[in-house]
C-alpha cells in the first residue's frame, strides 16, 4: 500500500528534529521572567512544599502506609537528580524548545469545563446549579482533581489496583506505563467473560466489586449512550478520569508536554480512549476552549504517532473557541516535517483561520483568498458536500461547471473521501456564518476563473490526488469509528467488516503489547459478522449473534429491527441505572460535631487558595 505524506501526517510524521522541539525547555524561563526578584521564587517555592504535604496527605486518605510514602519520595528524589542532569544537558542541545514545546502545553484551569461555563454564563449562575446538583457537606468529603469533580453518588474510591510506573528517560523525556495488580487482573478477567457471557447483568456486576474498573465504565458508557442517556454515559467516563487521576506517578504532569504514554502498550489505551470520549461529551456541551486543551493534552502523550489523529479535529475546536492565532501557529511549526496541508480539515480550517482573523482586526484578506482557492484547487470534492451541509443551494455557474460536479466527487480515492466527510460533517457549522460564506463564493467564482483558463496549479493538484491518498491508516480508521459521524463512517472500507470491534479497546494496533494475558477461555466470534454486529456484541453481551431474526414485512424491516433494539436497550437502561443508583458511599460520622463549622470554614479557605493559583 503506497501513502503519501498527505496520509502519514495523520501518523505524525518521523522527523526526529521535532522531538528535540517539543521535549526540551527550561520550564523556569517559562513562567519566571528573568528580571523577576529572587523573592518570587522562594514564594513558590514555598507553595510547591504545601502542595506536596497535601499529596501526602491525600495519599495517607487513601489507605497507603508511611513506609510507602517514604519509599516513593526516595524514588521522586532520585529520579529528579537523574531528570536535573539529563535537563541541563539537553537545554544546551537545543535553541528552540520552548517554542515548540509550548504548542503542547496544558493549563490545569481550562480543563474544567465548569470554569469555562463561568466565562459564559456567569460565576453565580454556574456556582448556583452545582450547589443544586450536590449538596455542600457532600462536596467536602471528595477531592475534586484536575479532570473531574466526585459526585456524592460516587462510591469511595480507596486502592483499585492501578498505578503508574516510570518506564525511562530519553532526551528529556519520560515514558510511563499504566500496571494493574493482581487483584486488578482477576476483575479484568471477570470483566471479559461477563462480555462473552451474554449476560447484561455481568457486567453491572463489576462495578459492584470495583466501582472504578476502566474498562467496565467505558462499556457501560456506550450502552447509555446508545439509549440516548447521555447525562449518565459522561458521568461514568468522568469517573473513569477520576480513577486514572489518582493513580497517576507523582512526576507525571498533564501540563509540561514531555510525559509520554506509548500507546502500544494494552494497559494505557483505555486512557487515551477515556479522554477521547470526555473531550467530545465536553465539546458538545459548548465548551470548546476545554475541548481544545483536552486535544493538547491527548496529542502531547504520543504526538509522534498521534494514535487518535487529534489533528483531524483540534482544529474544529480552536476554530469554536476563536484560537486562531493557535491554530496558526500550529500549522507554520508543524507543516515542515507534518505535512499538515495535506489533510483536508487543515487545507480549510487554515484560511478560516486566517480569514476570521484578519477580519475581526480590519485587516487585509488577500492571504487567506490564496490559501482558500489553492485548497479548492486541490480538493474539488469539498464544496457540495458543504454547501449542502449548510442548507446553501449554489448558483447555476457552480453546480453546472464539471470542476465542481458530482463526477468529481466519484473519481476521489475512498482515503480521500473519508478525510473530506470527517471534515465536513464536523465542521460545516463553522462556514456557516453568512460573511464566511460570501467569502467562500468570492474564491470559488476566482477558481472557476482559474480553471478555465487552464491553470498549471490545476492539472498538478490532479495529478497529486490521483498518486495519494491510496489507503487509510489503522489510526485514522478508529479516529472514524469514534467520531460516529454519519457519512464518514459509511465510507469505511468493507474489509472491516471481518474485524471485530470492541467498545473498550477498537482497533488496537498490530504491534500491541500486554503485561498479562488472560486464561484460555471459549470464544463465540463469528467470522463472517459485519462490523455494526460485533459493536453491537461489545455493548450488549445479550445480543447473540446465532439467533435468527424473527420475519418481519419487507416494507417494516428497518423500523421493527430498530424497535425489538430500543426496547432491549431500555431493558437494559432500567436495570443499569437502578444499580448504579443503588451504589452509595458509607457515611463516616463526624468525630466531634462542633468541629463542623471549622471543616467547613478551612473547605471555602481551600477553595479560594484553589481559586487564586488558578487565576
Amino acid at each position: 500500500m503506497s501513502v503519501e505524506p498527505s496520509i502519514q501526517t495523520c501518523e505524525l510524521g518521523d522527523d526526529d528534529d521535532e522531538n528535540d522541539d517539543i521535549e526540551e525547555t527550561n520550564d523556569i524561563e517559562n513562567v519566571v521572567p528573568k528580571d523577576i526578584p529572587q523573592q518570587g521564587a522562594k514564594k513558590k517555592k514555598k507553595k510547591k512544599k504545601k502542595k506536596n504535604k497535601e499529596k501526602v496527605e491525600d495519599k495517607v486518605e487513601h489507605g497507603e502506609t508511611m513506609d510507602e510514602i517514604d519509599a516513593s519520595l526516595q524514588e521522586v528524589e532520585r529520579i529528579l537528580g537523574e531528570s536535573k542532569s539529563t535537563h541541563i544537558q539537553d537545554t544546551e542541545q537545543s535553541t528552540v524548545t520552548s517554542s515548540m514545546k509550548a504548542l503542547l502545553t496544558v493549563e490545569h484551569k481550562n480543563l474544567n469545563p465548569d470554569n469555562e461555563m463561568k466565562r459564559i454564563f456567569g460565576s453565580r449562575v454556574v456556582q448556583a446549579e452545582m450547589s443544586r446538583r450536590q449538596p455542600r457537606h457532600a462536596r467536602a468529603r471528595k477531592k475534586a482533581t484536575w479532570m473531574s469533580t466526585p459526585k456524592d453518588t460516587w462510591p469511595p474510591i480507596g486502592k483499585i489496583g492501578l498505578s503508574m510506573t516510570l518506564k525511562e528517560t530519553r532526551n528529556g523525556v519520560q515514558y510511563y506505563i499504566f500496571e494493574h495488580s493482581k487483584d486488578y487482573q482477576k476483575i479484568q478477567f471477570q470483566f471479559y467473560e461477563a462480555v462473552e457471557s451474554l449476560n447484561p447483568q455481568n457486567i453491572a456486576n463489576i462495578l459492584q466489586i470495583q466501582g472504578y474498573h476502566i474498562d467496565a465504565l467505558i462499556a457501560l458508557s456506550d450502552v447509555f449512550k446508545m439509549s440516548e442517556d447521555m447525562q449518565m454515559s459522561a458521568e461514568l467516563l468522568e469517573r473513569a478520569l477520576h480513577s486514572f487521576e489518582t493513580s497517576f506517578h507523582p512526576l507525571f504532569s498533564l501540563t509540561t508536554g514531555n510525559c509520554r504514554l506509548e500507546f502500544k502498550i494494552a494497559e494505557n489505551r483505555p486512557f487515551y480512549l477515556t479522554v477521547f470520549k470526555h473531550l467530545t461529551y465536553v465539546g458538545q456541551r459548548g465548551c470548546y476552549r476545554t475541548a481544545l486543551e483536552f486535544c493538547k493534552l491527548l496529542l502531547s502523550l504520543d504526538p509522534d504517532n498521534d494514535p487518535m489523529c487529534v489533528l483531524l479535529m483540534i482544529d474544529f475546536y480552536a476554530l469554536r473557541s476563536e484560537e486562531f492565532a493557535f491554530l496558526i501557529r500550529l500549522f507554520n511549526e508543524w507543516e515542515g516535517h507534518r505535512n499538515l496541508s495535506q489533510l483536508p480539515n487543515f487545507a480549510f480550517s487554515l484560511p478560516l483561520a486566517m480569514f476570521c482573523q484578519a477580519d475581526k482586526n480590519g485587516e487585509d484578506t488577500t492571504a487567506a483568498d490564496n490559501l482558500l482557492q489553492k485548497s479548492l484547487m486541490m480538493f474539488p470534492g469539498f464544496l457540495m458536500p458543504l454547501l449542502d451541509n449548510c442548507s446553501v443551494n449554489p448558483d447555476c455557474e457552480v453546480s453546472s461547471h464539471s470542476f465542481f460536479s458530482p463526477t468529481a466527487q466519484y473519481s476521489q480515492s475512498d482515503a480521500l473521501k473519508q478525510l473530506i466527510s470527517l471534515y465536513v460533517g464536523r465542521c460545516h457549522s463553522c462556514w456557516k456564518p453568512p460573511e464566511v460564506l460570501q467569502w467562500l463564493e468570492r474564491n470559488v467564482k476566482v477558481v472557476l476563473q482559474r480553471v478555465n483558463d487552464k491553470d498549471p496549479l490545476v492539472e498538478e493538484y490532479n495529478k497529486k490526488r490521483k498518486t495519494r491518498y491510496q489507503g487509510t491508516p489503522r489510526n485514522i480508521l478508529r479516529h472514524i469509528l469514534l467520531s460516529e459521524i454519519k457519512d464518514a463512517t459509511a465510507a469505511l472500507p468493507q474489509d472491516l467488516a471481518n474485524t471485530t470491534v470492541v467498545s473498550y479497546d477498537p482497533l488496537p494496533p498490530t504491534d500491541s503489547i500486554a503485561a498479562y494475558q488472560s486464561p484460555q477461555r471459549t470464544r463465540r466470534i463469528n467470522q463472517e459478522s459485519s462490523t455494526l454486529t460485533n459493536f453491537f456484541r461489545s455493548l450488549m453481551p445479550n445480543f447473540n449473534l446465532d439467533e435468527p431474526a424473527a420475519p418481519v414485512q419487507p416494507a417494516q424491516g428497518a423500523e421493527g429491527g430498530a424497535q425489538n433494539l430500543r426496547q432491549g436497550m431500555v431493558v437494559l437502561m432500567g436495570a443499569m441505572r437502578d444499580l448504579l443508583n443503588n451504589i452509595r458511599p458509607v457515611e463516616h460520622p463526624f468525630e466531634n460535631p462542633q468541629n463542623e463549622g471549622d471543616n467547613q470554614n478551612n473547605d471555602e479557605e481551600g477553595d479560594e487558595d484553589q481559586d487564586e493559583e488558578w487565576d
